[in-house]
């Protein structure tokens, strides 16, 4: 399942209904905790379609001793049925999430249905099938789009029935964020993903302009939380942006600083780590200063 990279997607869903009871002064809590365990489902969707694609594919090889499958603790077939099993448990969330937000079956419903079930098929085809799309470098995309924009925007949504907010830039925010942590993955498997055929971007274009790219993804994520606070900005807001700023560029530095798969995948754990506790720290502030 990946533990650490659920923080991750709790983020999204958490900084739709957050900033959705900050603009608005309600909250519903069955679809805060529907949108929530969806997301969550989601995510471990993605680790299990992950397990199962690369290994199927031939990326994962022996040496990868973190996986299942490589190390024969589970077999294809029962790694088959998780894959499934939890893409079903996903698709049933999502809709009972969708009938309780909406309260109704109207074209906002059939629109958010689809782009669940778009999600569902992104988590799988993403190592999957046999033209995985995370294989020629469009996994970047697809993670910015699910676990950013769709995530955050959607939770919204459901909450508020209403996109007229500057959410839009917390939505760009969390998903830069998350390209930030597949790009770690990307950046400690560049060696084996370019002999095995799968085309990242750190494999596109070489470790020191995939570390630019993460830098750049990190300041970007920053601007976008400063467009949202700008028509309120004072002291107080300054000294959480900075607090967020030398949290991300210390991680960062770190990053730099890795030599091996433990220390990349300390940095992939404390990026997801630090995305949700950026969320909270951030969306908290809005209540203070309000």
């Amino acid at each position: 399942m990946r533990l650490k990279t659920l923080p991750l997607a709790i983020s999204g869903a958490l900084t739709g209904n957050i900033i959705a009871l900050f603009e608005t002064n309600s909250i519903q809590p069955l679809v805060f905790s529907l949108s929530i365990t969806t997301a969550v489902l989601l995510q471990i969707l993605s680790n299990f379609a992950n397990d199962y694609g690369d290994f199927t594919n031939g990326a994962d090889q022996s040496e990868r001793t973190d996986r299942l499958l490589t190390t024969g603790q589970i077999t294809v077939q029962q790694m088959k049925f998780a894959v499934y099993f939890t893409g079903f448990l996903a698709l049933l969330f999502g809709i009972l999430l969708l009938l309780i937000g909406l309260k109704t079956i109207n074209s906002s419903f059939y629109i958010l249905l689809t782009l669940g079930l778009l999600g569902i098929l992104a988590a799988y085809f993403y190592t999957s099938g046999k033209r995985p799309y995370g294989y020629i470098g469009l996994g970047d995309l697809s993670v910015f789009l699910f676990f950013g924009i769709f995530s955050v925007i959607g939770s919204y949504y459901l909450q508020t029935q209403h996109i007229e907010s500057n959410i839009w830039y917390l939505a760009i925010a969390c998903g830069l964020l998350s390209v930030g942590v597949l790009n770690i993955n990307n950046i400690r498997d560049i060696e084996s993903d370019k002999t095995n055929g799968k085309y990242t971007i750190p494999v596109k274009i070489g470790k020191k302009r995939a570390l630019m790219y993460h830098f750049t993804l990190l300041i970007l994520s920053f601007v976008s939380l400063i467009f949202y606070v700008s028509p309120i900005i004072n002291f107080q807001i300054i000294l959480v942006l900075m607090i967020i700023l030398v949290l991300l560029m210390f991680h960062y530095n770190k990053l730099t600083k890795c030599e091996n798969r433990i220390q990349y995948n300390q940095q992939l754990k404390q990026l997801s780590l630090s995305t949700l506790f950026i969320i909270i720290l951030f969306c908290s502030s809005l209540f203070y200063l309000s």
